[in-house]
């Protein structure tokens, strides 16, 4: 056992100490700063489906290299290859509007001049309800003060106000 392998521990969880789950603890924690700094806030704020899909990964992944129930190195390594991935995906989605899509997916217009569009409430699982509270919450008082409102691909709903 080198030096590395007796501070983190190994082999099974129940082979590891409470001061080697400690120094995984910390180890992982300050990794895992670093890896939301190269993925950018943008994996953890807009939450699209691949920001999900990344965030839950990441965290299996470490949550496992802390308790023992994978190998540290390679579950560490691992761990940067999918912020590689994400990052890669990212970028290539920006340059092409078809992964964009696929990745991504699109917005969806949910009210157009005041008129909602009930066919794409229904496809994208809003309900009037939550419309309305997306409307109070950006301060419009009235459907009919609404001249855009848009299901965002973020999941946000974002509201223009007719003017005047």
């Amino acid at each position: 056992m080198n030096g590395f392998e007796a501070v983190i521990g190994q082999g099974t969880p129940m082979q590891i100490t409470w001061w080697q789950m400690s120094v995984r603890a910390v180890i992982i924690f300050a990794y895992g700063v670093i890896l939301l700094r190269v993925a950018g806030q943008r994996a953890f704020g807009r939450q699209s489906a691949l920001d999900i899909v990344l965030t839950v990964l990441i965290g299996s992944n470490l949550s496992r290299a802390m308790t023992g129930g994978s190998p540290f190195l390679p579950t560490m390594a691992g761990s940067a290859a999918l912020v590689l991935l994400y990052y890669t995906s990212i970028h290539i989605a920006q340059r092409s509007d078809r992964v964009g899509y696929l990745l991504k997916g699109t917005h969806q217009v949910l009210v157009r001049d005041g008129h909602p569009d009930p066919a794409a409430m229904r496809q994208v699982g809003v309900s009037d309800v939550e419309l309305h509270e997306t409307f109070r919450s950006e301060g419009v008082d009235s459907l009919s003060d609404v001249k855009l409102a848009t299901l965002e691909r973020s999941g946000h709903v974002s509201v223009v106000k007719r003017k005047g």
